[in-house]
């Protein structure tokens, strides 16, 4: 009689470049200033972003494995009469040229002052540190293999991970109030960009064109739709605790304090009661692990969703695929150097991405509802109505926003 066949074992995959580019300096920086200045009230924003990212990413990766295109790609084979693909074109390289340009300033600034803090403000002046961060990120992207990028950032997520949930256990935070902020929505006063910025940190919209593509390089039919909802679903659930075990110990450390954060050295405050005086040499570390490994991903995922929806080879030793990715990292080191304080640079990185986020959306829900790309395995009922939900909600909040921006709220 012949044994059943074993279930392999589950080993990392496409999910966890999912979890890196958004485990970046935006969230150390905005999940520490959500717990410092609002305690455990918006947690409750990272519990909807876990739950949207599974949703949409689960919908961009059965876009690729069953397609075997990019949601670039998808998009140019759904809108085809010359007027809807010109507006698609300019929407989505729009939002994916300013949002990423936006987040890869955050994420090199952010690894950045990690270095800059690690070897103290008097050694060399910041602007070393972000040529330095750029120079790593160009030469790991040049070396053009998923593989490599894929390893890098697999171990600077999990460096990241340990850090904050040991120092979340370990300083008993209060558990009924962290549950109340978890599932209870409220938005306390002048927090709301603070909110669309934990919920741009993690919803990240170019991962979607990034994860399309990536799960094609692991799976290659549908027989592996079940393993890639795994992967998704368990790296961004880790993900999602490492945000909230960030919003949990700066909450302890700041919240009620009348203390607040304003560099890098004050992110440390939060992991001494784990690392006492090491915490400045983790926290710096740490900031410079997220920040390049984001610095990665950002004009990688650029370069898929350009690729994509042009119709050029996505082949990351093409030059074209490669211009676009030079052309983001060089704007975002650009931008790094002109000045502009970081925390307040990183924070608004991450509210644009929020705002972004239902453009995007969109469109990935109109190509998971075409027969004509993904024949069979369109949207069920039950994902058009989450993922209704999940834009309804983000388009509210980055509305709201907006309006809070230009003072009409």
């Amino acid at each position: 009689m012949q044994k059943p066949a074993r279930r392999s074992p589950f080993r990392p995959g496409p999910g966890a470049l999912v979890t890196a580019a958004f485990i970046g300096p935006g969230t150390i920086t905005t999940c520490s200033l959500a717990g410092a200045q609002f305690g455990y009230a918006l947690l409750w924003g990272l519990t909807f972003s876990v739950v949207a990212t599974i949703i949409l990413q689960e919908m961009s990766a059965r876009l690729g494995i069953i397609t075997r295109h990019g949601l670039g790609e998808a998009l140019r084979t759904q809108f085809s009469t010359p007027a809807s693909r010109l507006i698609t074109v300019i929407l989505v390289v729009s939002a994916i040229t300013i949002g990423n340009a936006a987040f890869q300033t955050g994420n090199i600034l952010g690894a950045s002052i990690g270095l800059h803090a690690l070897f103290g403000d008097e050694i060399l002046p910041l602007r070393f540190w972000v040529s330095l961060t750029a120079t790593a990120a160009f030469l790991l992207l040049l070396a053009g293999s998923y593989k490599l990028i894929e390893r890098v950032l697999i171990g600077l997520v999990i460096l990241m991970s340990l850090t904050f949930l040991t120092t979340a256990v370990i300083i008993s935070p209060h558990l009924k109030e962290i549950f109340k902020g978890m599932f209870v929505p409220d938005i306390p006063s002048g927090s709301i960009l603070t909110l669309v910025g934990l919920i741009g940190t993690t919803v990240v919209p170019y991962n979607l064109f990034l994860h399309a593509s990536a799960v094609q390089e692991r799976w290659k039919d549908a027989s592996g739709l079940g393993e890639a909802r795994t992967d998704i679903s368990v790296s961004v659930i880790l993900g999602g605790l490492i945000s909230m075990a960030i919003v949990v110990t700066s909450a302890v450390a700041f919240f009620g304090t009348g203390n607040t954060i304003t560099d890098a050295s004050g992110f440390a405050v939060q992991l001494e009661p784990l690392l006492g005086h090491w915490a400045r040499y983790v926290i710096s570390i740490g900031l410079f692990a997220a920040g390049i490994s984001s610095s990665i991903t950002a004009p990688l995922a650029a370069a898929y969703a350009t690729a994509g929806i042009f119709g050029w080879k996505r082949d990351l030793a093409s030059w074209r695929f490669r211009i676009v990715w030079m052309f983001i990292l060089l704007t975002g080191t650009l931008f790094s150097m002109l000045g502009f304080r970081p925390l307040e640079v990183i924070l608004f990185a991450q509210a644009a991405n929020g705002i972004l986020l239902p453009v995007i959306a969109i469109y990935l829900l109109t190509v998971m509802n075409s027969r004509k790309i993904m024949g069979d395995n369109t949207n069920t009922l039950l994902s058009n109505i989450a993922g209704i939900i999940v834009v309804l909600v983000a388009l509210g909040l980055g509305l709201r926003s907006i309006l809070h921006v230009i003072g009409i709220i």
